[in-house]
């Protein structure tokens, strides 16, 4: 079984950001997986990439959710992820 890498891209002082962190939060224990926030805030690329969609989830690399996270949606990407 694959271990998925979750990644949730944020910024400072961001109301979205705080709810994505805990339906990520959420799913990913639920799933037994650990997940990392990237902060924009010291990352330009990143801010360059991702800077009207923050909150962005990303799943092996690959944008899976951005603004509000479907917890739904996202726990499916994970348990394909994880069959793999």
């Amino acid at each position: 079984m694959a271990t998925p890498r979750v990644v949730l891209v944020t910024k400072a002082e961001c109301h979205l950001c705080e709810e994505a962190r805990d339906a990520v939060g959420r799913v990913t224990s639920a799933l037994g997986l650990e997940w990392r926030e990237e902060l924009v805030d010291n990352q330009p690329e990143l801010r360059e990439r991702y800077a009207e969609e923050i909150p962005v989830v990303l799943v092996d690399g690959v944008q899976r959710d951005f603004w509000k996270i479907d917890e739904a949606r996202l726990e499916r990407v994970l348990r394909r992820a994880m069959a793999k």
